[in-house]
């Protein structure tokens, strides 16, 4: 095995003349959430900016690898080490053959630096990079993972600690909280907060959507957009629509996203005798015209680190309504660029909803003060800048 010294030595001896940087970012499931959002942002910037950049996943859960690849201009490569049907068990074998495939990646790459998004491919890759020899090793933290194992948890903060992970970058001060309580050392851990970019969305398609979504004239749209499982907090918020509904009957609630609460949260929607009104949209890729169709976003998350769901919502200039939990309020403060309520408090957040469909100035008031607060606070250019001075340090010190 080479030596942690031989290591360096090895890539000491790089061709210097190039300009730019090999950058992989590792990422876990091909899918459409925050991280694996961020992790494209990043791929395309860097990309544009002259790095040599290589986007891995642990497996494609969406069916979505060949769409992605067409659509991007860096390698995309699934690494194929797991199956979201099959049991811990059965993908052993899988997961065998998906590092070893990481490791030849990393060795063969050559690359100067590796970033990974999420707790699982920290785990994973940043340890994979360390024995390959890679140099910059930087590993994040974008929320708490409910039902992580501890002893999963405790590893992760060896691997930070030990030197594996040159870096951790926490999304908000929540997340850098949360990993020093988890016993990370303080000084290992970067903050970066999420960007997303300002949307150019044509007017017209706000019509033809709440066409086609069956909206009548009238109607108020109010949407969400998230994976349907029990941190996203689904069940609340229709619990909320139903008190809502009580004096705004027009008003219509649709849930952009899918996941394993589905089923019940339709059985919950015609338990409270709200079905009608509520719209199940499954997965979508339409997300900037529903945004632009909509007239509040719903954040009712249990945990959030820093969501990008919220902040492409603020961006295009909707009033947003969510409870106070993680690091929402560090982007949606109260009264000035949304309005926050109770964490598990249906009713306060019912009161929210009504206030804001009673209101059309007020939704154009914090809706202009949100969209504000993303374009100077999360602006892409100055994410990635970030991003780039800790993948990139010796070229950041030379520009």
């Amino acid at each position: 095995m080479m030596s942690a010294e031989n290591r360096r030595e090895a890539t000491s001896t790089r061709p210097s003349d190039s300009m730019c940087s090999r950058i992989l970012l590792l990422g876990s499931q091909m899918e459409m959430g925050g991280a694996q959002r961020n992790l494209l942002i990043q791929a395309q910037w860097l990309s544009e900016h002259g790095h040599e950049v290589t986007a891995a996943f642990s497996y494609d859960k969406q069916g979505i690898e060949k769409q992605w690849k067409s659509a991007h201009p860096f390698p995309i490569i699934n690494l194929k080490a797991w199956r979201a049907d099959k049991s811990f068990l059965a993908n052993l074998p899988r997961l065998t053959v998906g590092l070893a495939r990481l490791l030849c990646l990393l060795l063969r790459g050559r690359f100067d630096a590796v970033e990974t998004f999420t707790h699982h491919s920290n785990l994973l890759g940043i340890p994979l990079a360390w024995l390959a020899g890679v140099p910059v090793r930087i590993a994040s933290h974008r929320g708490v993972i409910r039902d992580f194992p501890q002893w999963l948890n405790w590893m992760h903060t060896q691997i930070i600690n030990w030197g594996f992970a040159n870096r951790l970058v926490a999304v908000s001060e929540y997340t850098r909280q949360a990993a020093i309580n988890d016993g990370i050392m303080s000084e290992k851990i970067t903050v970066i907060p999420n960007a997303v970019a300002l949307p150019k969305t044509e007017p017209q398609n706000r019509e033809q959507t709440r066409r086609q979504l069956g909206l009548t004239k009238g109607s108020a749209l109010i949407l969400t957009v998230g994976r349907l499982n029990p941190e996203k907090g689904h069940d609340l918020l229709l619990q909320a629509a139903a008190q809502a509904l009580q004096q705004y009957p027009m008003a219509r609630f649709a849930l952009a996203g899918d996941g394993v609460l589905r089923k019940k949260l339709e059985l919950l929607a015609q338990q409270l005798e709200i079905a009608d009104a509520v719209l199940f949209l499954g997965h979508r890729d339409d997300i900037p015209d529903l945004l632009a169709a909509a007239d509040i976003f719903a954040l009712p998350s249990r945990s959030e680190g820093m969501p990008n769901a919220l902040l492409e919502a603020m961006a295009t200039g909707l009033a947003a309504i969510a409870f106070e939990a993680g690091g929402i309020g560090e982007v949606l403060r109260d009264e000035e660029t949304g309005l926050l309520v109770p964490p598990e408090d249906p009713a306060a957040f019912a009161q929210a909803l009504v206030r804001l469909l009673d209101n059309p100035s007020e939704r154009q008031r914090l809706g202009s003060a949100g969209r504000t607060w993303v374009e100077v606070h999360h602006g892409i250019d100055q994410m990635c800048a970030r991003y780039g001075s800790l993948l990139c340090p010796e070229l950041s010190a030379n520009a």
